[in-house]
Parts: structure tokens; sequence; C-alpha cells
């Protein structure tokens, strides 16, 4: 079932959101198990919507990818706001 994920940086930014991604994304496209990446900002900060393929496929990306590699030198600082979900629907052109 796909998993949808919402992460909201404060104080967030386009650079910042850059750098974090340079290293935590392969250079060719998106993570394994994700389908869906969209970024941009807004009132306040950076905000990420993300589309898993599953909920595990999210939790590997985060223990293995994402969390070892933070702090990152002019990266997104903090944790961020989260909000996650299960979809109950989840359509694609």
């Amino acid at each position: 079932m796909a998993y949808l994920q919402t992460h909201f940086w404060p104080g967030g930014t386009e650079a910042q959101y850059q750098a974090t991604v340079a290293v935590v994304h392969p250079g060719d496209g998106l993570p394994q198990g994700q389908l869906v990446h969209a970024a941009g900002p807004t009132d306040g900060g950076m905000l990420i919507l993300v589309v898993w393929d599953s909920k595990e496929s999210s939790e590997r990306f985060m223990s293995e990818t994402l969390l070892p590699a933070l702090p990152l030198d002019g990266g997104l600082v903090g944790p961020p706001e989260e909000r996650v979900a299960e979809a109950v629907a989840f359509q694609q052109p």
C-alpha cells in the first residue's frame, strides 16, 4: 500500500533542501521505493511531499540513508514537522 509522508522544516531554505537531496538521493533518480517526490518553499520554511511504495521503504530510507547523513553542512537543520498516512487513494496518469 502506498505511504504518504510530508516533512516541513521551519526556517528551511531551498538551498538547504538542494544540499540535503544532493547527498541522500541517488544521482540518477529517486531512492528505492520512492514513487513521487515534490518540494517547495512555503511560508516559514520548506515543505517536502513523498509517496513511497510502502511504509517499510520509507523506514529503510530514513534509518539507512537520511538519518546517518545528518547533519549535513549547508543542509536542512533539525527535525522536521512530519505527517504520515497509509494512502487510501493513489492515482497516476
